[in-house]
Parts: structure tokens; C-alpha cells; sequence
């Protein structure tokens, strides 16, 4: 059994289904926790002692010794009587953990740290941010203070610092600093002699177009430290706030161009065929690297599309078309526009074409309508992902399949409760792209049994899928699934945690992650509607922060932010016509909300009408299907609608 130690919060063991491996009593959780603090070295027997108790008694020796036997025990349960420890090592007279530095959480971020610092600014915001959520709390949070305990905690809180920091100036330098605002005056508050710290926050702020408290920060800081330390002049501090006064170019950088040279834009070939397919083909190889290359690789797609349309080949704009095959989770579009453009191109090569298109390639074209066309509920678009999947079954073409079935899975958002289907459609994904070494389809595959799992409550599947989908990101290079992955964990820890600051904490993470992943389609008012999640959960009315951009979600949750205010004639005007959610992942998220405003509001139509559009959708969590946000399960938002008077 491999096993995974957690000690940047409270110290907790669990194994690969992700349940908890109990390991005794505190002593026993500090023993190990020693053991992990000494990163794989040894720990003498003496050490030990000294470390665990202030006054060693004559039998702290057996006591450590019996110590170690159970978290053997606990650790090893299928260890053979009298064979060698695998986990916890006897080294002469002391012990050493030997467990892989990936499978403990404090291991992993440390390395995490050290890797990137070198690295490009894309990167050291996506690595650290994701290295960041792993923390949960103080470290070995439920430890009493002792003296290596005290030591190895203000070592990590440094560390942490530098990683915050760090990343920061990566997101800054990205342009895309608005989300930080509050982490970093969390961190200038609490360490207000870090220079750098108001630096970083005074930048966010110019970014979220917070221009005069960037410079009151700046201000405040530098009076601070003069008051502090007797610091008259602090160069970062000057030189940022000259920069913000003269609007500086560097303090929110445009898109840089230099991801565009990666792609194909005009090859040496001199055959316009060759040159188009080639455009669309590099550009769905380049779009699985995410960030700016995805946004560049839509719009080369896009663009190699429209021209081959011009020269009035259908065959070979049916071949440019299909050449771009890359897989699609998320239901609303990152371009509508330019989605829809493609669209129409699809739609009038199919009928140029006529019914002597080649199967194959009437396949794809039809799987590209299905895969485009998402988030309606336009009968004309589920049908030609049904087509296609049936096309493809007929040939026998795994290719065709799989980008059949994702059109299927995207269009099975046009009616709820149809989490069964996406259920069934992941596996064969799984199974057709193992067969077939398709690994983006197979990372597909448990992406969208993470979400089905997430949406019916078993977390403990839906881990193991969310694990399988980062090793196949690892290999395969494709950095947008981690991004996925850690709103996953973003939402296990808001379910989990009683701190809605540490998931509020988690989630700005996430946000900051999808800044820059060229994902605008997630992005879009995600964070807002995670920290309202939170708001309901703890009981707390919706955030009416003026930074947070709620994005096509602001109709539904308008009503809230009105009744937050104290506004309940505007919030009842705002919720006498609530939309219906388009048909996306979203959609239970909203009339989730929607109960939610019902509810305060004393509404009996608007709760009947939540009541109605969610009763499909009994036994799932709210949310859950977006693998991202969960408001609770459904049945407990039907029993409150049921329950609760309401104003007739």
C-alpha cells in the first residue's frame, strides 16, 4: 500500500483510494512527523528523544521503539511479520522515513520551489500556485510547540513567503494581478517590515485599477518602516510608486508575443493544401500547452478555416477543419463568435459536399459542429454529434470516436440529470483511448468521470481519476488539466474545511491559475460564484467585493448582492424575471442560487420554479458537475425549498 503524508496543516495519512490511515495517538503523529521534518535523513534514537520530550524519562528509548512498531504497523498493514520495514527504516540506532518525496506534501512543495525559480513567468505561477493550495494551515498544525517543531515551522512559513512572493511576481509580470489583492494584503499586514511584500500589493492594486490605494499603500508602507526601523527612503518602494504615477508600461504588460513564433503560421511548403491543414494541425498540437499558445492556436484554427473556405475547395476545408482534433471538457465557448464563424464554415462545407463525402471525414465534421455548437439547446447540434458517433461506430474508426463521443458528452448538457450518460461516455473514452494510445481523449476520459463523480459525492473515484489525469498530463505536457484539477481541490477542501478562508484562500489560487491559462470560457466569473458557494455554506451573504467580475453569471446572482447591500425592493425587482441557465455545466449551480434567492426572499413562484428545474437532478451535488463548485446536495436544497414558508 502506497501511502501519501500531509503535515502543511494538520499531520493526516492517506492512502490511494484517498482514505485516512489512522496513526495513533499525538505523540506517535509527532514521532512521525520528527521523522518527515528530517527530509529522509536519519534521526538517532537520542535525537528522537530529546525532541519529544523536554525531560527524556529513563524508558523514552522503549517508548520510541514501541512508537515506531505501531506506525509500522499502521503504515504497512500488509507487511509480512518479521520482514523489513519499507516505510520507517531502522538506520544502526535511529530511523529514517523512507517514503517518496512526491507522496509528502511539505517534500513536494519544497522541491516545487526550488524547480521553478529559474523558469518562465507561466510556469512559476501555475507551479506555485498549485504547490501553494497543498497547504492547509500551519504546519503540523496539531502538534504542541516544542523546540524542532518551533524551528521547523518559522523554516517553513519562510518558505511559504518566498513561494507566495514568488509567484506573485510572476503573476505581475503576466499582467494579471487583480486576483491577488487579497493575498497579499494578508501578507503585507502580517509581515509589514517585508518590503517586497508592499511592493507586490501596491502592483496588484494598480492592476485591478485601484491606481490611488496602490499609491496610499506604497505610502503607508514607507511610513511604516521609517516609523519602524527609521527607513527614510526605500528604493522598491520609490521606483514603483514614480512607475505608477507615470503609467509605466511594465506594470500591466500586454499579451507577449513570444508563444506566437511556435506556431505555424505560413510553412515552406508551396501547396495552399499543405499549408492550411498544416496551420490547423500545429495548432491543436499547440493548443494543449494552454495559456497564450491555446488563444493563438483557436484564432490560427479559425483563420486557416476562412481561407481554405475562400478558395472554394470543400474537400480540402473539410480536411483543414478536420485536422484540428483536440479535446473539449468545458460547455461554454472561449470565443462564442469565433466558435459560431466556425460553425457556419462546418455546416456550409458539409453541404457542399453532399452526400459523397468520404464517412470518415463526414465524421469529423459533423463531431466538430457538436463540439463547437455547445451550451444551446439546439436539437441540430446533439443531432450531428449523434450522427458522427454513429458514422464512426460503423467505420470502426477509434479517431473518429472519440472526438464523436466528447461531441456527445458537450451536447448532453441540453437537459439535466443526464449524469449516467457522461458516465458511460468516460469510460469508453478510457477504454477506446487505452486500446488506441489516444492519451489527450484517456485524460478526457477521467476529467469527465472526475466531474460525474464530484456531481454524485463519491470524492474518493473522483480522486482517483484526478490522479490518473495529472499523470497523464505530466507525460504528455498538457499544463491546462492541473489547473483543472486543482479547482478540484479547491472544492474537496471548501466541502471539507470549516475555514471559509481557506478555501477562499485555495480558490483565488485557481482564479489566478485560470488568468493565465487561456481558458476565458472557465474562467468567467468562476471565482465569484466559488466564494458565494462558500457565502451560502457558512451562512454569510454574497461577497460585494467591486473587484470580482461575476462575468455571464451577474443576472442570477444579482438579487443576493442587492439583498447584501441591505437593497430588498431592488433584490425583488432583480429576481422577478430570473433567466433559465444555458445549457452548460453550470446550470444546477444557478437555480441553486436561484433557491437560494427564493428562499430569502420569501418567493413561492421563484421556489417553484427552482424546485421544478432541480427535482431531475435528486441525489447529485449542486455544482458538482463542473468538478469545480459545490452548493451542497440537491435534495437538501429541495427539502429547504419544501420547508421553508415563503411569501404567497
Amino acid at each position: 500500500m502506497e501511502i501519501f503524508v500531509q503535515v502543511l496543516g494538520p499531520i493526516e495519512v492517506r492512502d490511494t483510494e484517498d482514505r485516512a490511515v489512522a496513526v495513533g495517538s499525538r505523540r506517535r503523529r509527532e514521532l512521525l512527523g520528527r521523522l518527515v521534518a528530517a527530509g529522509g535523513r536519519v534521526v538517532p534514537l537520542a535525537v528522537l528523544a530529546d525532541d519529544l520530550w523536554e525531560d527524556p524519562p529513563p524508558t523514552a528509548a522503549g517508548t520510541i521503539r514501541t512508537f515506531i512498531a505501531e506506525l509500522r504497523r499502521a503504515l504497512e498493514p500488509d507487511r509480512p511479520p518479521r520482514t523489513p520495514s519499507r516505510v520507517i527504516e531502522t538506520v544502526g540506532t535511529g530511523y529514517a522515513l523512507r517514503v517518496a518525496r512526491e507522496h509528502v506534501d511539505v517534500h513536494r512543495f519544497e522541491d516545487t520551489l526550488r524547480a521553478v525559480r529559474d523558469r518562465p513567468g507561466d510556469q512559476v505561477a501555475r507551479a506555485l500556485g498549485e504547490a501553494l493550495s497543498w497547504w492547509r494551515g500551519e504546519p503540523y498544525a496539531d502538534l504542541d510547540a516544542s523546540a524542532w517543531l518551533t524551528s521547523e515551522r518559522a523554516r517553513l512559513a519562510e518558505l511559504h513567503r518566498q513561494a507566495v512572493e514568488l509567484r506573485a511576481r510572476a503573476v505581475l509580470d503576466l499582467g494579471r494581478g487583480a486576483f491577488l489583492v487579497p493575498e497579499l494584503e494578508a501578507l503585507a499586514t502580517a509581515h509589514p517590515w517585508r518590503e517586497h511584500a508592499w511592493v507586490l500589493l501596491s502592483h496588484a492594486l494598480y492592476q485591478a485599477g485601484r491606481q490611488v490605494d496602490a499609491l496610499a499603500s506604497l505610502r503607508a508602507a514607507r511610513a511604516g518602516l521609517l516609523d519602524r526601523f527609521g527607513l527614510e527612503s526605500v528604493d522598491g518602494l520609490d521606483h514603483l510608486e514614480r512607475d505608477i504615477l507615470r503609467h509605466a508600461a511594465h506594470l500591466t504588460p500586454a499579451p507577449r508575443d513570444e508563444d506566437r513564433l511556435r506556431l505555424l503560421t505560413r510553412t515552406e511548403a508551396t501547396g495552399t493544401y499543405t499549408r492550411l491543414r498544416s496551420m490547423s494541425t500545429v495548432a491543436g498540437a499547440a493548443a494543449v500547452t494552454g495559456g497564450t499558445n491555446l488563444v493563438l492556436a483557436q484564432e490560427q484554427r479559425a483563420a486557416a478555416a476562412a481561407e481554405a473556405e475562400r478558395t472554394g475547395d470543400p474537400g480540402l476545408t473539410a480536411r483543414v477543419i478536420a485536422a484540428y482534433d483536440v479535446p473539449t471538457i468545458w460547455t461554454r465557448a472561449d470565443d462564442p463568435g469565433r466558435s459560431e464563424a466556425l460553425v457556419a464554415i462546418t455546416r456550409r462545407t458539409l453541404h457542399r459536399l453532399g452526400p459523397a463525402a468520404p464517412p470518415a471525414l463526414r465524421a469529423r465534421l459533423l463531431a466538430t459542429i457538436g463540439l463547437e455548437h455547445r451550451g444551446t439547446r439546439d436539437r441540430w447540434a446533439a443531432e450531428a454529434a449523434a450522427e458522427a458517433e454513429q458514422l464512426a461506430r460503423d467505420l470502426r474508426d477509434p479517431h473518429a470516436l472519440v472526438l464523436a463521443l466528447d461531441a456527445r458528452f458537450v451536447q448532453s448538457f441540453q437537459q439535466p440529470g443526464r449524469t449516467g450518460e457522461r458516465d458511460v461516455i468516460a469510460g469508453e473514452l478510457i477504454d477506446l483511448s487505452t486500446r488506441h494510445d489516444l492519451p489527450l481523449f484517456e485524460i478526457l476520459g477521467h476529467l469527465i468521470k472526475m466531474q460525474v463523480c464530484a456531481a454524485r459525492g463519491h470524492t474518493d473515484t473522483a480522486r482517483r481519476h484526478v490522479v490518473s489525469a495529472e499523470r497523464l498530463a505530466t507525460v504528455h505536457e498538457t499544463p491546462l488539466v492541473h489547473v483543472l484539477t486543482a479547482a478540484f481541490r479547491a472544492m474537496r477542501l471548501a466541502e471539507r474545511s470549516s475555514d471559509p478562508a481557506e478555501a477562499a484562500h485555495a480558490y483565488r489560487t485557481v482564479a489566478a491559475d485560470l488568468a493565465g491559462a487561456g481558458m476565458p470560457g472557465v474562467e468567467a466569473g468562476v471565482l465569484p460564484l466559488a466564494l458565494l458557494s462558500l457565502s451560502m455554506r457558512h451562512g454569510r451573504p454574497a461577497p460585494t467585493d467591486p473587484a470580482l467580475d461575476w462575468g455571464p453569471y451577474r443576472p442570477w446572482v444579482q438579487p443576493l448582492l442587492d439583498l447584501a447591500r441591505g437593497d430588498l425592493a431592488a433584490a425583488r425587482r432583480t429576481a422577478a424575471v430570473p433567466p433559465t441557465p444555458p445549457a452548460d455545466h453550470l446550470y444546477d449551480a444557478l437555480w441553486a442560487v436561484t433557491a437560494h434567492t427564493a428562499i430569502l426572499l420569501r418567493d413561492a413562484p421563484l421556489a417553484a420554479r427552482a424546485h421544478d428545474a432541480l427535482s431531475p437532478l435528486r441525489g447529485e451535488i449542486a455544482g458538482g458537475t463542473t468538478g469545480m463548485i459545490t452548493f451542497g446536495p440537491v435534495n437538501d436544497i429541495l427539502s429547504a425549498l419544501d420547508q421553508h414558508p415563503v411569501r404567497r
